[in-house]
């Protein structure tokens, strides 16, 4: 390989260190910052007791959250989907920006008692349960019998 072989071949390499140095710095700050983002947000949580009802994953500017919080949000960050949960607190109706982490979880059309932080929901402590989903579901007499002579005849469902 000539000399200028070589020169490229160390600038690419000291390119690639400079970069990797540049991701470990921004990442030590983002973790930082989201450090002390959570113990504010720690500071802030209260347990409340809501009515979820509706649950979507809508862009920032048609989640109906207030001007001042849209304004606020990072300019990609208003792009992306974001978990967006309708709830009645008391007589008033709000929209919560639940974590990533529970809205799966989040019931809809149930009583919940949720832990919020402002207008982000952290966690759903206990929510109550129908007394229908308790019981398993009822099958008919032909359905039941038709079960057992297919259990009997070894015959496996297919899903």
């Amino acid at each position: 390989m000539s000399t200028t072989g070589w020169i490229v071949l160390i600038v690419i390499i000291l390119i690639l260190i400079a970069m990797t140095v540049g991701i470990v710095l921004l990442y030590k700050r983002a973790k930082k910052n989201q450090e002390a983002q959570e113990v504010a947000m720690e500071a802030n949580k209260q347990t409340l007791s809501m009515l979820i009802i509706d649950k979507k994953r809508l862009k920032l500017k048609d989640s109906g959250l207030p001007p001042m919080v849209i304004s606020q949000t990072p300019k990609l960050m208003r792009l992306t989907k974001i978990p967006i949960v309708k709830a009645k607190v008391g007589p008033q109706v709000t929209n919560f920006v639940a974590d990533e982490k529970i809205f799966d979880a989040i019931p809809v059309k149930k009583e919940v008692k949720a832990v919020v932080s402002g207008i982000y929901i952290t966690e759903v402590r206990g929510y109550r349960k129908s007394a229908k989903s308790n019981e398993p579901e009822k099958k008919g007499f032909w359905k039941s019998t038709w079960e057992k002579a297919k259990a009997k005849a070894g015959v496996s469902q297919v899903k």
